[in-house]
């Protein structure tokens, strides 16, 4: 019996790109008064349909500009797709940019509340799991420190550490297992791992064909937004290895 837990139905996304560099506000507010703004459409994504079973763990490969990121931000709920509809059950955490909603001013402590906010967990679960996030984090008392003092690996390291410290039903990864020294790298995979084995579906994107390979078992490959392959890991993956190949 499949149990689908993700569908993403003909989904594009549409921005709109100034065709003409505008240096300030006033010289943008003049071509807008005058009419003169134009704009170039560019299409990041277009007609990209695949649906995911729980316990799936999806590989999302492509180029640069591919639109990887653009379709796990539409699924995450941070942008809202130009056509077509995505549809889940569960609860969903995206680690995208990690640690992009700290606020730079405040100490690692005081962030780990605000963040928990924002990914929505409750005060008290915060409280109740505090010292196990800065255990993970491996902070010690830096995590008494504004984060505008911290490195971007300490800033990821907090992030992961704030972001993982839940069970989520989908887990959105982009590039995030690339961040951190190699210690914690390997750390943050086996936690990743441990998740997979309670069942959680995984959307991963990684410039690294060989975490795909070890982490996903299908995968799909975004070629300028249009979706061009979807299978087994190491179908896709061999589609994948034949376009840099030609890339280069």
């Amino acid at each position: 019996m499949e149990n689908k837990v993700l569908t993403v139905d003909n989904v594009s996304m549409k921005f709109n790109l100034m065709e003409k560099k505008v240096d300030n506000l006033k010289e943008y507010v003049i071509k807008m008064l005058k009419n003169e703004l134009r704009y170039q459409e560019f299409w990041a994504l277009k007609d990209v349909s695949f649906s995911l079973n729980q316990g799936d763990r999806l590989g999302i490969l492509g180029l640069n500009g591919a639109g990887k990121s653009t379709l796990l931000k539409i699924i995450a709920g941070v942008l809202k797709a130009t056509e077509g509809k995505v549809s889940m059950k569960g609860k969903v955490v995206p680690l995208l940019e990690l640690g992009a909603g700290f606020d730079p001013q405040y100490t690692g402590a005081e962030n780990i509340f605000l963040y928990g906010a924002v990914l929505g967990y409750p005060k008290d679960f915060i409280k109740e799991k505090y010292e196990e996030i800065v255990a993970f984090s491996e902070l010690g008392d830096f995590i008494h420190v504004p984060v505008k003092n911290y490195s971007s690996g300490m800033k990821a390291r907090l992030g992961f550490s704030i972001a993982t410290i839940v069970e989520p039903d989908i887990l959105i990864l982009d590039e995030v297992l690339a961040v951190g020294d190699a210690k914690f790298r390997k750390k943050s995979e086996k936690k990743i791992k441990s998740m997979f084995d309670k069942g959680v579906t995984v959307l991963f994107v990684s410039h690294s064909i060989e975490q795909v390979k070890r982490l996903c078992n299908c995968a799909i490959l975004l070629e300028k937004g249009t979706l061009i392959a979807k299978g087994s890991v190491e179908e896709v993956s061999a589609i994948y290895e034949a376009k840099i190949a030609e890339n280069d």
